[in-house]
């Protein structure tokens, strides 16, 4: 215990506590202490709730007010000294140490100490966070606990308040608490393995935290993996429950209100009889029961807390398991065999690490022996050789008490692994702990397949694919797809790709996962961290909530309203239920994407059928998310995955384009449904995918789209004569790619040329060229008050180029709605340009009809000119020589928008300097701009004003009072006329001007150029191939006829679609909707070829340098291990080969003594004295574990086990224990002292006397009828001594009669009611050519397992009174007539917990079979099942093996099962 503010820090150090440290309370202050991860914000958008202060004043008052620890209160004299010779409570502390309270006269003076009356609870004053002096800056929490808080609240703390993530397993890490010696070899894979464990599985370690043996060896283990693992690897959690008492320095923990953190000093040498907290553990409970110096107080704790932990479930994804729990042991003594022993009993599986010495050596060497062969002599061998000093200190009964508890663990073997170093490949310790959990899982009663569920579960939470392959995964189990489908869900939720990858290769088909449901349950389980579920949640929490108080329940067309991630075309509101999505595989691509999930994406896009459009449609939403991403690396990662997809699409059309170019081009324009009736070509616009579009085999169908139905060779100077002079069709100059046209007449050649986007662009080009030389004939020559034929032509050209305008705007053959197609038309640049000019054009033609703004109207047409002029450049972005320079001149554009800002700042502020200095007042605010701005302007190319120096200063040029209004204002001038301004001022401002404008900025902005001109040319024939599509596809769907003759075609345009109403179509030959069977069969080739695709990728990737020269060092390592292993193989043999025969030798020499000692003697000697030799030992079994294991054991090994438990069911008390060897009665056991005990019954009427007085057992008369009570035996006469009935079968290591009614015999009746399983079709199922049974059994309140529908006979009662419990009273007669014309089954001892040397149980096991389903008695039967208590349960179970029942009910069944033949 802890003392008190008022205790003297001198004192504590005569005591050897230790010197007080001081306290660091500037250490908080230090920005980059090493926290937990998991008490850190997980994600830049999970905001904490509270700042680093405020969790820390919150922590300063839950903690005291929840947590206790423990103080003496009454100080009692101990006949003990203190290491420093200091008188000392009972308690172990000084009297100094103790409250003011406890030293004065108290109430209980006189009294002998009692811990429970003179130890109280008060809120604890040692909790925070701890820093290990010396040891870096790494912080862990702790805190000071009573032994008697509840394990909740410890909980609590560690999750809530620590901020730990509840663990997918926990280790328990026992052994020896003192130092010793492990072998380099497997101290290495010890630690190794422990955190590797630890780390992949998101476990939890506990141990017991201090300084010293297993618990340091642990955290060394911790201390080289963060050493040598990166921050992305995240933390080991190592939690030490220690107890308070016990350690060295703990003074330096006592903060009343919180250390943050309070400074610990590891002190070795000084801690004495004392322990030191070890620095490599991330958090500490420390137990306190009130005293000092005393070890072992927290066991119970941790315990319980232990067990707790193992009890709470932990959910993800959907999947929910309990958290598993395992024992790992190294080397250890007496407590640490009784931990084991209880962790076996309590069902958790234990891994005993070979080598580390004493105790884990000990079992190790039996284990692979049979229980019948681990003999109290063995044992006491073992112990000879491994404890050698403490031997002497074993006493007999104490050897017998491990003899017992080891072949109880020995017994259980599918909870016991032992780890040997090269045993069976094993090389980590991690592989054995996760098999030794799955062998336990394995081993454990389940329905159906509930076993192998819970093994998958588990394999998933820990994230350990290698043993779901090895363990789960095998030819024992065959899975069906639809039980993987919660599994294969919460692989997906937390991110598990390689079992997303497994779950494939067994059968699960995306297309039968992927229900409406289970995607709206994806999208409600999104990363919280990433950018698409904050998107998301904003969406839900605009949705109108119509007067319901409560979040909106998530539904797709939620998803589809996420902006930036244009998803509406393919998530619609609906009214009804939706069952099934249209394309799974593409919903299930979308949620892995927006999450920016690597590797699941990779897998589900594999799985995908359209696969192009696809990677297209990712690479889209990546590039759009990373758009609205904050956090740079995430953007980065987004566009590199964005790319990555980019590069798939290629590879897979590359793929297709080589096997067959048309088909492929199909690929290109197919209306893909699934992605919002788009086609590939869209997609790959629409992400920008410049590489794609850039394809040679994409550029070479819009070639072909180009030239439409004329021959691609027929070169341009061909088109344009022929343009010029068509006659010239007739001639054959235009060849065709349709022969047929080739032979067809005039009109048809005539439609098919001018219709091809080539020509149609190229008379574009005339008219073009024409209406300008027509406009600036007009504005210089012809341009008169009244509008001449001429100008008015230019009016109808005009007209004809807004119809067009106008015919492209609401073009909309996909039907997507006015407002996109109007936003889609706008988002071009040149569109924005051709609005722009005919907007200031109509301007211009408003103010030109207006006789008074006649010539304003010509100078706006005059700068609308300029806007047509520019519009040409888009006509040169089809040659592959001016498009590109364009593309420069756009970006440079931008260079010099934003130069203009840092040009204006010098402009300026050099124009107002000048302007203040030269001239005084000046109020005319065209000439302040000129001066300000303008002459500034042209200052820097050269122009400098020639008054500025004060040389050329002339007053003809300048007016003295600003009076002429062509004339500046002259500068400051004297009375002289002589300037007056500090001419040597304006000429360094000048100088320094031109400096920083001439040589800085505009080099700067050529070197901006430069840059803006290098990084296009880099991607010039990619930007230049992609832009050169909107020119294709804008005169691809344009009318054959050039402005103003267009005007006929958009006549006809109108007559179609307001008079005929018929709706507007897309060419077929970039949007192509095919037919069904074709659209199969087109897909089903691409599917063919993206496998092609996949497995060339991986054969590159293999041969890659980097990974050739990685396998090849994996396979190094590989047969380094496998030589290591050999060695060590071959070793044990060896061992064994040598002992043999030195066994052998020495077995001779005795013989050959004796032979010649007798020979001496007597000439004949005596046999009775001859040594036998012993019998050689097999010197090629390559495993003794392998050798045992051949041997078949019984369960019970020839005699009683249940019977035999240490713990007697509901009671407090332990049996004697007794060997297997020292089970007969007629085996001599001098030390065996067995207690008495006889529980107390409500029903004493019914039952035999209690205590240990021979008296009132006199009148029983056993091996006999005695009166209602039937004491014989089914095993014929059994022994009486001492008034007592000895049990049959031996010794069970306790007397009286326990729990049971009666001494002696007890009788039971276990009905085995069954009949036939049957499937649907009412055909009896069958396994393994068996036939399957199914069995009523029944299910008690407080148990775990079931049992089958029988107990203790009532002396004169037929039915045993439980299963009166679970019939009508009217079906008890019926049920009797049944149970006598049934088949006995079992009739004899039962092998039972509430056995007693002197009381046990026997039963009868009568079979009730009802062949026939119909069955008027078994319908009857069914209808009378009835139970009175609701916590009973009854159902009809398949006769199994693994079904949870009693053994010894099972041992019934078994029987049961093989009298029909039927499967078990």
């Amino acid at each position: 215990m802890e003392p008190s503010a008022p205790r003297k820090a001198g004192s504590e150090q005569e005591d050897g506590f230790g010197v007080q440290p001081r306290r660091v309370a500037d250490l908080a202050m230090v920005p980059n202490l090493r926290r937990s991860n998991s008490s850190l914000c997980k994600s830049r958008r999970l905001q904490c709730p509270f700042s680093s202060s405020e969790k820390q004043e919150h922590l300063s008052a839950w903690i005291p007010e929840n947590i206790k620890k423990k103080e003496c209160v009454y100080f009692v004299e101990s006949s003990k000294l203190s290491d420093a010779g200091k008188v000392v409570c009972e308690c172990g502390y000084t009297r100094e140490q103790h409250l003011e309270e406890a030293t004065k006269p108290h109430a209980f003076q006189g009294k002998e100490w009692d811990p429970k009356k003179h130890v109280q609870e008060m809120p604890t004053d040692a909790f925070g966070d701890i820093v290990f002096a010396g040891l870096g800056q790494k912080v862990g929490k702790y805190v000071r606990v009573s032994q008697d808080t509840p394990s909740s609240m410890i909980y609590h703390l560690m999750t809530q308040h620590w901020g730990l993530d509840v663990p997918n397993l926990l280790i328990s890490v026992t052994g020896g608490a003192k130092n010793f010696n492990m072998k380099l070899r497997l101290k290495s894979i010890f630690r190794r393995g422990l955190v590797k464990v630890a780390q992949t599985t998101g476990a939890w370690i506990i141990t017991g935290g201090s300084h010293a043996g297993v618990m340091k060896q642990v955290g060394e283990a911790v201390r080289d993996f963060s050493l040598s693992s990166s921050y992305k690897d995240g933390e080991v959690i190592t939690i030490g429950v220690a107890t308070w008492g016990t350690i060295h320095n703990r003074e330096g923990l006592v903060h009343p209100t919180g250390g943050f953190p309070a400074e610990y000093v590891l002190d070795e040498e000084g801690q004495g009889k004392l322990t030191c907290l070890d620095g490599n553990h991330s958090h500490f409970i420390l137990v306190d029961d009130g005293t000092h110096g005393q070890y072992g107080v927290e066991i119970p704790l941790r315990t319980q807390l232990e067990k707790f932990i193992s009890e709470q479930t932990k959910e993800r994804g959907g999947v929910a398991i309990k958290i598993p729990i395992v024992c790992v042991v190294l080397e250890g003594g007496p407590g640490t065999l009784q931990t084991i022993y209880n962790a076996i009993t309590h069902g958790t599986p234990c891994v005993i690490v070979e080598g580390s010495g004493r105790v884990a050596d000990v079992i190790a060497q039996v284990a692979s022996l049979p229980v019948s062969d681990i003999t109290i002599g063995l044992i006491q061998q073992k112990l000879s050789e491994l404890f050698q000093e403490l031997f002497e200190t074993f006493t007999e009964g104490r050897i017998v008490e491990w003899t017992k508890k080891i072949q109880d663990i020995v017994r259980k073997r599918q909870l016991l692994t032992i780890f040997r170093e090269g045993k069976d490949g094993q090389q980590d310790v991690d592989v054995a702990i996760l098999q030794a959990l799955l062998k336990a899982s394995r081993s454990q009663d389940h329905f159906g397949h509930k076993n192998w569920d819970h093994q998958l579960k588990l394999a998933v939470a820990w994230n350990r694919v290698d043993i779901a392959r090895s363990e789960i995964f095998t030819d024992e189990r065959q899975w069906k797809p639809s039980d993987l489908h919660p599994t294969m869900t919460a692989a997906l939720i937390s991110n598990k790709p390689e079992f997303v990858k497994l779950f494939l290769e067994n059968g699960v088909q995306l297309k039968e996962l992927v229900t409406w449901d289970t995607l709206l349950y994806l999208y409600e389980n999104l990363e919280p961290s990433c950018l698409f579920h904050s998107k998301l949640q904003k969406v839900l929490a605009e949705e109108p909530m119509a007067g319901v108080p409560a979040t909106p329940r998530l539904q797709m067309y939620h998803v589809a309203q996420v902006q930036g991630v244009n998803l509406r075309s393919l998530y619609k509101r609906s009214s009804g239920h939706i069952t099934f999505t249209m394309d799974p595989v593409r919903d299930l691509l979308i949620w892995a994407i927006v999450q920016n999930r690597r590797e699941l994406a990779g897998i589900i896009w594999a799985q995908s059928q359209d696969c192009i459009a696809a990677a297209l449609a990712c690479s889209k939403i990546l590039k759009e998310l990373s758009k609205e991403e904050e956090d740079t690396d995430s953007s980065e990662e987004m566009l590199a995955l964005a790319d990555e997809y980019e590069l798939r699409a290629i590879g897979v059309f590359t793929e297709c384009y080589r096997k067959d170019e048309e088909r492929a081009q199909k690929l290109l324009i197919r209306v893909s449904e699934a992605w919002g009736r788009t086609t590939c070509l869209q997609l790959a616009l629409e992400a920008k995918d410049m590489k794609f579009v850039s394809h040679g085999g994409i550029q070479a169908f819009l070639t072909k789209v180009w030239w439409g139905q004329l021959c691609v060779d027929n070169g341009l100077w061909r088109v344009i004569l022929c343009m010029l002079a068509f006659p010239l069709l007739l001639t054959g100059l235009i060849s065709f790619r349709d022969k047929r046209l080739q032979s067809l007449g005039s009109p048809a050649r005539a439609r098919a040329f001018f219709s091809a986007p080539v020509v149609v662009f190229h008379l574009n080009i005339l008219s073009y060229f024409a209406f300008l030389c027509l406009f600036a004939y007009v504005l210089m020559v012809d341009f008169q008050p009244t509008p001449s034929w001429s100008e008015c032509l230019i009016y109808l050209w005009l007209f004809s180029l807004v119809c067009e305008e106008m015919r492209q705007l609401f073009y909309d053959p996909d039907e997507c709605g006015l407002m996109k197609v109007a936003s889609l038309y706008f988002s071009d640049f040149w569109n924005k340009l051709d609005v722009g000019a005919i907007l200031l054009f109509i301007v211009g033609l408003t103010c030109r009809l207006i006789p008074a703004t006649l010539y304003p109207g010509r100078v706006i047409l005059s700068l609308d000119f300029i806007m047509f002029c520019l519009r040409l450049m888009h006509i040169f972005t089809i040659s592959k020589t001016l498009g590109p320079k364009i593309i420069i001149v756009k970006r440079m554009m931008k260079d010099v928008f934003f130069f203009l800002f840092l040009l204006a700042v010098w402009v300026v502020s050099f124009g107002v300097a000048k302007q203040a200095i030269l001239i005084h007042n000046e109020s005319r605010v065209d000439w302040i701009f000129r001066g300000v701005v303008y002459h500034s302007y042209l200052t820097i190319f050269g122009q400098i004003p020639a008054y500025i120096d004060g040389v050329n200063f002339d007053l003809e040029h300048c007016s003295p009072n600003g009076t002429d209004p062509y004339k500046p204002k002259c500068p400051e001038s004297d009375v002289m006329q002589k300037p007056a301004f500090p001419e040597w001022l304006t000429v360094i401002l000048l100088c320094l001007y031109l400096l920083f404008t001439n040589i800085l900025l505009l080099n700067l902005l050529i070197a901006m150029f430069n840059y803006t001109f290098q990084q296009v040319q880099e991607h010039t024939d990619q930007i230049w191939k992609f832009q050169r599509h909107d020119l294709i596809e804008e005169y691809h769907g344009r009318p054959p006829a050039p402005p103003p003759l267009i005007l006929l075609s958009h006549l006809q345009l109108l007559v179609k679609r307001v008079v005929l109403k018929i709706p507007a179509k897309r060419h077929r030959q970039l949007k192509n909707k095919l037919e069904k069977n074709e659209e199969a069969a087109l897909l089903s080739w691409e599917i063919y070829l993206k496998e092609n695709y996949l497995h060339n990728q991986q054969h590159q990737h293999h041969q890659r340098p980097e990974q050739r020269i990685q396998d090849i060092s994996e396979k190094v390592d590989s047969m380094v291990d496998l030589l290591d292993m050999d060695r060590l193989k071959r070793s044990g043999p060896t061992e064994q080969r040598l002992a043999s025969l030195e066994e052998q030798v020495a077995q001779v020499a005795r013989s050959l003594h004796w032979i010649v000692r007798t020979l001496k003697d007597s000439g004949l000697g005596s046999a009775a004295g001859a040594p036998a030799l012993a019998p050689p030992k097999a010197p090629d079994e390559p495993d003794a574990e392998l050798a045992g294991r051949k041997k078949e054991e019984e369960p019970g090994d020839g005699y009683h086990v249940n019977a035999r438990h240490l713990l007697y069911p509901r009671s407090p008390v332990t049996r004697f224990p007794v060997p297997n060897e020292k089970v007969p009665w007629e085996t001599e056991f001098l030390i065996y002292e067995p207690p008495f005990y006889t529980a107390e019954r409500k029903d004493e009427a019914l039952v035999d006397p209690m205590g240990e007085a021979l008296e009132p057992l006199a009148k029983i008369q056993y091996n006999a009828l005695d009166g209602p009570v039937d004491r014989r035996s089914f095993h014929g006469a059994y022994m009486v001594q001492d008034g007592l009935p000895l049990n049959p079968m031996g010794r069970t290591g306790l007397r009286g009669r326990g729990s049971l009614s009666c001494f002696g015999p007890n009788h039971m009746l276990h009905p085995v009611v069954t009949r036939w399983r049957r499937n649907q079709d009412g055909a009896i199922c069958r396994k393994s050519i068996k036939k399957m049974l199914e069995v009523l059994v029944v299910k008690r309140p407080l148990s775990e397992l079931w049992a089958l529908p029988g107990g203790s006979l009532e002396p004169g009662e037929l039915l045993p009174r439980k299963l009166k419990q679970v019939l009508l009273p009217e079906a008890w007669r019926e049920v009797e007539g049944l149970l006598q014309q049934g088949s006995e089954v079992y009739k004899g001892y039962v092998d039972d917990p509430r056995n007693t040397d002197n009381a046990w149980i026997e039963t009868v096991a009568i079979s009730v079979h009802f062949p026939d389903q119909n069955d008027v008695e078994l319908k009857r039967l069914n209808s009378h099942l009835h139970t009175c208590d609701p916590g009973v349960s009854i159902r009809w179970q398949v006769v199994d093996k693994r079904i949870p029942l009693y053994e010894n009910h099972k041992t019934i069944l078994q029987k049961t099962a093989t009298l029909f033949g039927a499967h078990y």
